[in-house]
């Protein structure tokens, strides 16, 4: 999508129509991302998909040379076509109207290439086009010495363009080309390399980019910070440089902020289309996302005060001491900013604090006065990560909602568009049904965690990418280690868990192996089962944390704050494979 909005085509097509007013905001992102320069073009950029015919060329049997030569002469052949037709795509200028720049000393190109008028080069790269489709096209492939003159001989424009002039209103205009090349993972692995390293020489002035999904990368370079292709010899940041389209920032703050505003625009601009939110004037997405704190029953909250109670004689805990911790309790939550303040979460962050004062006197020296309490040796402390754990606990205890409202929606989406709107549909799909029924279409704490529960659910046994079984048993083994963590009643890991650490030094080694391991972590991450963070620091000790992506957490009823994770070892991965 994105680089069909970038092509020039396009571009012309927004310019023409500024008064419009998304297209003035496509304009100001595109001045952003460099492509416009004052309201005028700068960049003559066409999108060429990988995914079609040029896999078949490796399958010739010829020598590796000649085979990346004749795709790659392939795809500049269709790329100087394309770009022909996105320059007269909007009926302002003839063919013959075009003019391509010369690099500096490349004039012996120039006549491989049909100079540098726009009917000569279109001409030259028609011939080119077929002659070495008809090779991959054929029942057999022709003998290497009967193949046609024209696919052997010489074709590179990229070598030899360095830019294109165009009419522009009154006046002429030069721009940089530009080609795209989209689903690059389509290619085999080793042509890909090939044609990715051809397209690396720094000399070249006609822009290159290869756009593809992570699983065509190795897992040394989806899973760290990739110092090299592979192992062609490139370097990051002379010969190429490597874009994440999510999660490399370096700021996850920041990164989080950017999508929220991203996300509410994309929500708010989609409801109006909605006929039902619409008659009823329900086009603010996150109003319709109430944050209103859940209850639970009275007959779990009955449950929820015996077993206070219990517990409190099971640990012998004073009622002085109860009353004091609840104080706590009461007092945190008074001033917290939050205003999920229920019985509910007082009690339970009461229970939380009797197991942490019993665990830490369990040791001490019993007192000469059996009236007086023991002070532990640290003392007990309240904040936002034990009434987060309390929070945690009721939802698996008694079903109470715990991930709800607009923020939590865009955290479970992990910062990706495509689950957001995924999340984003199934919630919309309970406002209409609403709205139908002339109820108001805002949706309850209780109705969003049970469709944002069951589409996490859904997406999770869709997964159908590779090694997506062993991707499952991981995800599912590592979040029920978290629960049970979790849930531990002193929740000793406040918010809960939701990853595991495995220690830097192990996963470096195993990364230097490419193990089934790394790769089915690869595709973990590749298709957001999981993130990945390296060199975490805690504890003097360097981890790689694997951390659980929204939707997994979504389906098993795991907190979406980070830094909770479990302590393990690469032979956990290992017995997990097992």
């Amino acid at each position: 999508m994105l680089a069909k909005l970038a092509e020039f085509k396009m571009v012309e097509a927004i310019l023409r129509d500024l008064s419009n007013k998304t297209n003035k905001e496509l304009a100001a992102a595109l001045a952003d991302a460099g492509f416009l320069s004052d309201a005028q073009p700068k960049v003559a950029a066409v999108r060429i998909p990988m995914e079609s015919d040029y896999r078949d060329f490796w399958e010739l049997p010829y020598d590796e040379n000649v085979k990346t030569k004749l795709a790659l002469w392939l795809i500049q052949a269709r790329t100087m076509l394309a770009l022909l037709r996105s320059l007269t795509a909007n009926k302002t200028r003839q063919i013959s109207d075009i003019t391509f720049l010369a690099r500096d000393a490349t004039e012996a190109q120039l006549e491989q290439i049909g100079g540098l008028n726009g009917e000569g080069v279109r001409k030259r790269a028609l011939e080119v086009q077929k002659a070495i489709y008809s090779i991959a096209a054929g029942l057999r492939p022709p003998p290497l010495d009967k193949l046609p003159r024209v696919a052997t001989e010489p074709y590179e424009p990229f070598d030899a363009i360095s830019g294109v002039e165009i009419p522009w209103g009154d006046d002429t205009r030069q721009l940089n080309p530009l080609v795209m090349l989209d689903d690059v993972h389509a290619l085999h692995p080793d042509q890909r390399k090939a044609i990715f390293t051809s397209l690396a020489r720094r000399e070249i002035r006609f822009g290159r980019w290869c756009m593809m999904r992570l699983d065509a990368l190795s897992p040394g370079a989806v899973l760290g910070a990739p110092q090299s292709q592979e192992d062609h010899n490139l370097i990051l940041g002379r010969d190429f440089i490597d874009i994440r389209m999510q999660g490399w920032s370096g700021s996850r703050r920041t990164e989080r902020t950017q999508f929220r505003s991203m996300a509410l625009d994309m929500a708010n601009r989609y409801l109006p289309h909605v006929q039902a939110l619409k008659n009823r004037n329900a086009t603010d997405f996150s109003a319709l996302l109430p944050t209103e704190p859940p209850t639970i029953r009275a007959s779990n909250l009955k449950d929820l005060i015996a077993k206070v109670d219990r517990e409190q004689k099971k640990l012998e805990v004073t009622d002085k001491r109860r009353e004091e911790l609840a104080d706590m309790a009461t007092e945190h939550l008074s001033n917290a900013s939050s205003y999920d303040r229920g019985q509910e979460v007082e009690l339970a962050m009461t229970r939380i604090l009797m197991h942490r004062y019993a665990n830490r006197i369990r040791h001490m020296t019993p007192s000469l006065f059996d009236d007086i309490d023991p002070e532990p040796a640290s003392p007990i402390k309240v904040n936002s990560q034990v009434a987060e754990g309390a929070r945690l606990h009721l939802h698996h205890l008694y079903r109470r909602p715990m991930h709800y409202g607009f923020e939590d929606l865009c955290d479970a989406s992990n910062e990706n568009a495509e689950l957001f709107l995924q999340f984003s549909g199934a919630l919309v799909a309970r406002m209409e049904t609403l709205a139908i029924r002339n109820q108001t279409p805002a949706l309850k704490a209780q109705a969003q965690q049970t469709a944002l529960s069951d589409k996490a659910k859904a997406i999770m046994n869709g997964w159908s990418f590779a090694f997506a079984g062993s991707v499952r048993k991981l995800v599912d083994a590592i979040a029920s280690e978290c629960v049970e963590i979790s849930m531990t009643p002193n929740a000793r890991l406040g918010d809960g868990a939701n990853a595991i650490g495995i220690p830097e030094f192990e996963m470096s080694a195993m990364l230097e192996k490419e193990s089934e391991i790394a790769v089915v972590l690869k595709h973990a991450l590749a298709n957001g089962a999981i993130s990945v963070r390296r060199d975490y620091g805690q504890g003097s000790k360097n981890w790689c944390l694997i951390e659980l992506s929204g939707t997994v957490c979504l389906a098993h009823g795991l907190t979406f704050k980070r830094g909770g994770f479990l302590e393990k070892r690469i032979s956990y991965l290992e017995e997990v494979m097992n």
